[in-house]
């Protein structure tokens, strides 16, 4: 049997269990890897890799580092390559509709949701953020609409309100890579057909910024804890400790809601050796794990310990 050709775009960690998968298939021929470019992080500004570079240094794999993907030179390398299909997994850029229609047969984005809902660049937040009961994958032909094109196949995964979004990340890639291979044969084969969205119950969801993570008790307890597991690792959920000199700010990495306990937003409402509880604007919040800036994750209560001037009453 002919292999099918691909070239593989990717980036994030979503990408790396398709990738895989796709590497040890005997019946796909990856022509190509190709990834973002190495950009600036970190306290120190050094260069780091996207997982997918990550991922193809530490097994000796060619990876093409694009600037551009719709530069002229890369539209003319893939064109060398005779492909069938695209493939294309958080990668993070826009494909022209020159390279959609480069492949034999289709450019090929797996997504992060259940689409048409979340169509954009943070899915996974989104279905966190909103309290879902379940997410899932979809394999989808692209066309020049954002995530607008139709829908090969459709696979769901329950949510059960405790995931973070780097670990439902991980999942959402594993769940994707068990079903590559089959959704790319049968897509060959003509034994899957193509389903249009219905635009009228899509949704959009925008790139996540620093601003997303700043928390506002004034909002529902539950929101908040919502959020701190929707955007984790990055931007996290934090607050400026106002009450003290130095005035750090403290992301909290883990937190309890505690229902029909009231008071003013922002006042603390429990302060001592076992728990520091806050109150949002409705229930409120128990903070179980916080990194205070420039230091080391510690409890609510460890932190508390070292600061006397959290007290009951004090309003954040």
């Amino acid at each position: 049997m002919k292999k099918i050709n691909i070239y593989f775009l990717g980036s994030g960690d979503i990408a790396v269990p398709v990738l895989e998968k796709l590497l040890d298939s005997q019946s796909i021929n990856i022509c190509g890897i190709g990834t973002q470019i190495d950009r600036k992080g970190g306290r120190k500004r050094q260069l780091i890799s996207t997982p997918i570079g990550n991922y193809a240094n530490n097994n000796n794999l060619e990876i093409d580092k694009i600037p551009s993907v719709n530069s002229d030179d890369f539209i003319s390398k893939l064109i060398g390559y005779n492909l069938d299909f695209i493939i294309v997994v958080s990668f993070g850029q826009l494909l022209k509709q020159t390279i959609l229609n480069l492949p034999k047969i289709a450019c090929l984005n797996v997504h992060a949701s259940l689409l048409p809902l979340y169509r954009g660049a943070s899915p996974i937040a989104a279905c966190i953020a909103n309290g879902d009961n379940k997410t899932g994958a979809c394999f989808m032909k692209m066309d020049k609409g954002l995530d607008t094109g139709p829908v090969y196949e459709t696979v769901e995964y329950p949510l059960n309100h405790t995931e973070y979004a780097d670990n439902l990340e991980i999942k959402l890639g594993e769940l994707s890579a068990e079903k590559i291979e089959k959704v790319l044969l049968k897509i060959k084969d003509g034994e899957l057909r193509e389903n249009s969205q219905d635009n009228i119950q899509a949704s959009k969801v925008g790139k996540i910024t620093k601003q997303d993570g700043i928390l506002n008790w004034q909002e529902d307890a539950i929101d908040i804890e919502r959020k701190i597991r929707a955007y984790f690792p990055w931007p996290g959920i934090s607050f400026q400790l106002k009450t003290i000199k130095r005035q750090p700010r403290i992301r909290i990495v883990s937190a309890t809601v505690i229902e029909g306990k009231t008071g003013q937003a922002g006042e603390v409402l429990e302060a001592d050796k076992h728990s520091w509880v806050i109150a949002c604007g409705n229930n409120a919040l128990k903070l179980n794990k916080i990194v205070p800036e420039g230091k080391k994750e510690m409890t609510g209560a460890e932190f508390l310990r070292g600061c006397q001037k959290i007290q009951k009453g004090t309003i954040l």
